[in-house]
C-alpha cells in the first residue's frame, strides 16, 4: 500500500496547534487512535488532513496488520468518529500522557564508584544540557579508555556529541560498534537507552570479565543524541517534533528527516523529499564496522537490512535473522517484552535513504540494524519515566547476547 506521503510531510506542519503562554504546544484533549483504513485508503487520505490529525507512526508491512496511529485534536473528535473507520483508542488524552513523563530532574550527584554518574539518572528525563554533562562524567570516570567525540555540527550550530570507548588493545584497534540515538527528536527513550548501555559497559569493565571482553573486542562509538536541535525543540516548544530544524529558501517548511537522508538509494519509496547531510564520514574506520544500531521508538522491533527494497537481502541474512531472533529472546527475559524481528521493508514499510542500508552497503558493516524500543502504542513516544530503567535493563540483556555471539 502506498502510504499517505502528503499527510506525512504536510500535516505535522499545518495543524493549528494551541500554545501556552510560554509558546509551548499544548496537547491536552488530543486522542490517539490506531486506524485500519482497509481498502478505503484514498478516502482516508482525503479526509484526514481536514481533521488536522497528526501522524505518529504507521505499519503496513503485512496486509492484515496495516494501521496508522494518529492524534486527533479535541475539536475534531466527533468529525473523526463520524467517518466510521475501523479504529481503537490508544490514548484518551495525550496531554495527560505527556504530563506522566514527569518534570525534568536535576542532574544527580556523582556516585562514589570511580566518579560514575548515579544510576538515578535513569529514573527521569533530563534537559539537553544535562545529557552533555552525563557524557563528560562517563568519560571522566573511564578516562584511560575513552574520549569525547563529535560528528560534525547541527544546522543550528550545536556539536553532535558522543563518546568513544575501547579496551586493552588501545583505541581504533578493533572493529567498530556504532550506536545512534535520538535521530528522531521526539523519541526520548532512545537516548536514555543508549546512555544506559554506555553506563553498563563503563561501570563493569573492571569487574566483569564478559563485559571486559566486549570492550577488548570492539571500539564503541556512541552518539546518544544525533539530532540535538530537534531534541531541544521537543523540550522547549513541541513535544511531538520529529525532524531536525533545517530551514530552506523558497519554503516556510522547517525540518529534514535525518533518518531518510543518507546518500544511498535515496530516491526510493519512503525517502524524505529533500536530501540532507549525513553522518557517513564519521563511520569510516580502518578496522571496519561490526555492528551499527540506529535506536528508535516505538513498536518493539529489531530490524535488519534492507529498507529500500523488499526483495533485496544481505549476503549474511540468515545469520542476521538468527541473531535478531535470539536477541529478542534475551530482551524478553527480564519482563517478557516481545520484539518482532525481520528486514525493514517487509516487516514495516519501504524506507529509502536510511542509515542501515548506507552502513551495510557503503561502509560494509557486517550488521546494520534499527531497533524500535518500547512500547507498542499505548504510550508511544511519551513513555513514562518509570519505564526508562526497565527498558534499559531488558535491552542490555539483548545486547549482552548480541555482543557475545555476533
Amino acid at each position: 500500500m502506498k502510504f499517505l506521503k502528503s499527510l506525512l510531510l504536510v500535516a505535522p506542519l499545518t495543524v493549528a496547534l494551541r500554545l501556552d503562554r510560554r509558546g509551548k504546544v499544548i496537547y491536552d484533549g488530543y486522542k490517539i487512535f490506531r486506524v485500519a483504513p482497509g481498502d478505503n485508503v484514498a478516502d482516508f487520505e482525503a479526509r484526514l488532513e481536514s481533521l488536522e490529525a497528526i501522524d505518529l507512526t504507521h505499519n503496513h508491512g503485512h496486509i492484515d496488520e496495516e494501521h496508522f496511529d494518529i492524534a486527533v485534536p479535541p475539536e475534531n473528535l466527533s468529525a473523526f468518529e463520524g467517518l466510521n473507520f475501523t479504529s481503537e483508542v490508544l490514548t484518551e488524552d495525550l496531554g495527560v500522557d505527556i504530563a506522566l513523563e514527569g518534570e525534568f530532574a536535576e542532574y544527580p550527584e556523582l556516585s562514589a564508584v570511580a566518579a560514575l554518574p548515579s544510576l538515578s539518572w535513569f529514573n527521569a528525563y533530563h534537559a539537553y544540557s544535562d545529557h552533555l554533562t552525563f557524557l563528560k562524567d562517563i568519560q571522566s570516570s573511564f578516562s584511560s579508555n575513552s574520549e569525547l567525540i563529535t560528528a560534525g555540527k547541527s544546522f543550528e550550530g550545536r556539536d553532535i556529541q558522543g563518546i568513544h570507548l575501547w579496551g586493552s588493545g588501545g583505541k581504533d584497534s578493533k572493529p567498530a560498534v556504532y550506536f545512534h540515538g535520538n535521530v528522531h527528536a521526539r523519541e526520548w527513550i532512545s537516548s536514555k537507552v543508549v546512555e544506559y548501555l554506555t553506563y553498563q559497559l563503563v561501570a563493569n569493565y573492571n569487574n566483569d570479565t564478559t563485559i571486559k571482553g566486549f570492550l577488548d573486542s570492539y571500539d564503541f562509538y556512541i552518539l546518544p543524541i544525533v539530532n540535538p536541535d530537534g531534541f531541544l525543540y521537543t523540550q522547549t516548544t513541541n513535544r511531538l517534533w520529529r525532524k531536525n530544524r533545517q530551514t530552506r529558501s523558497g519554503t516556510s517548511a522547517v525540518g529534514t528527516d535525518v533518518n531518510r537522508n543518507w546518500p544511498y538509494k535515496w530516491d526510493g519509496e519512503g525517502s524524505s523529499t529533500s536530501p540532507g547531510s549525513a553522518l557517513g564520514d564519521q563511520l569510516a574506520k580502518k578496522k571496519g564496522i561490526k555492528l551499527y544500531i540506529d535506536w528508535h521508538s516505538y513498536g518493539q522491533y529489531i530490524l535488519t537490512p534492507y529498507g529500500y527494497s523488499c526483495s533485496a537481502a544481505a549476503s549474511n541474512q540468515a545469520k542476521q535473522n538468527s541473531l535478531a531472533k535470539n536477541t529478542a529472546s534475551a530482551i524478553a527475559k527480564p519482563y517478557g517484552t516481545q520484539f518482532t524481528t525481520g528486514p525493514i521493508c517487509s516487516t514495516l514499510y519501504a524506507a529509502a535513504g536510511g542509515s542501515n542500508d548506507y552502513v551495510t552497503d557503503v561502509n560494509k558493516a557486517e550488521f546494520g540494524w534499527a531497533i524500535e524500543l518500547r512500547d507498542t502504542g499505548r504510550n508511544g513516544f511519551t513513555l513514562p519515566a518509570n519505564q526508562i530503567l526497565p527498558t534499559g535493563i531488558e535491552v542490555w540483556e539483548g545486547m549482552k547476547y548480541l555482543f557475545a555471539n555476533m
